[in-house]
């Protein structure tokens, strides 16, 4: 069953759906404040860890145009900057962040019309995927989105598959009408970053025994024969 829901720019619907399970909805209520709605996709966001430079997408009608939909939050409800597709209603966007991050949503809008996105299948560090194979490929998580939305929706993921994230990729495999085009406008990501360290190397000299190092003082030696 397909969950569909509506949002505004006040009020957004955070939706989980597992693979063979039930879905369940998180409506916003109306008993908070404008500040702490505006600050709902602020919090942790991952804006400025997305290596824009190095995010790609396969069938953008606009080579390159995928980088525009990766906007700051006041931004969100933007609809001149988007990527739509080429030949057909599907999409594969590739996401690096600068560091290791710990997921807990992915925001996405794809406007209010039949050409945005009815599902995604979401990836986690997998960079060698393309529509020869992506098909075959099992997802991190997937789920079915929102139709209509007015403005960004909240899908929340299961944080233990996405706990020590480099990079994201984004299977946008149909339209709600399976029109000839889909659009996209928004793309975000929430949750905890860290910056990449270096693993200490410990080399295998270090790791190996030399009998140089353990060798006793000829003095301890004098006297000491071998017997035949």
């Amino acid at each position: 069953m397909n969950c569909q829901g509506e949002a505004n720019e006040d009020d957004y619907h955070s939706h989980e759906h597992g693979h063979g399970h039930g879905h369940g909805h998180s409506y916003g209520g109306h008993d908070h404040s404008h500040d702490e709605e505006a600050d709902t996709g602020q919090a942790d966001s991952l804006f400025d860890k997305v290596l824009v430079d190095q995010a790609w997408c396969l069938n953008e009608a606009e080579a390159e145009s995928i980088k525009l939909v990766f906007k700051p939050w006041h931004q969100r409800l933007d609809t001149t900057q988007l990527v739509s597709s080429d030949s057909d209603p599907e999409l594969l966007v590739y996401a690096p962040f600068n560091g290791m991050v710990k997921l807990k949503s992915i925001f996405l809008w794809g406007g209010v019309g039949d050409e945005a996105p009815q599902s995604i299948r979401v990836f986690a560090n997998r960079d060698d995927l393309d529509f020869d194979n992506v098909g075959d490929t099992q997802p991190t998580q997937e789920w079915a989105l929102a139709r209509g939305a007015r403005a960004p929706v909240e899908y929340p993921v299961r944080s233990a598959k996405f706990s020590s994230v480099r990079s994201l990729t984004l299977h946008l495999p149909r339209s709600f009408a399976d029109e000839e085009t889909m659009e996209l406008y928004f793309l975000a990501f929430r949750g905890e970053w860290l910056p990449l360290t270096a693993d200490p190397i410990i080399s295998i000299y270090e790791l190996m025994p030399n009998a140089a190092d353990h060798k006793a003082p000829a003095s301890e030696l004098a006297g000491h024969h071998s017997i035949s």
